[in-house]
């Protein structure tokens, strides 16, 4: 879940040094955390959120296949 999601952000954003990604796995969820560059932010949420909603979709699509639960925070 991680490596997909990272390697969505990373063809988002400018500075793909400074892209971060946690996971934490509990009782069947998995949070996610996005760290970007502050320059960057505006390229992953998107206009109203739009990009990062669709990120949500894509990662809660592979969850389905892990039959978790997934959040993702930026």
């Amino acid at each position: 879940m991680k490596e997909l999601v990272e390697a969505i952000v990373k063809e988002l954003v400018e500075d793909k040094e400074a892209v971060e990604i946690e996971e934490n796995r509990n009782d069947g969820e998995v949070n996610i955390v996005i760290h970007v560059a502050d320059s960057d932010k505006g390229r992953v949420i998107g206009v109203r959120g739009n990009i990062i909603n669709s990120i949500r979709t894509i990662a809660r699509s592979a969850a389905i296949k892990e039959d978790v639960k997934v959040n993702i925070k930026i």
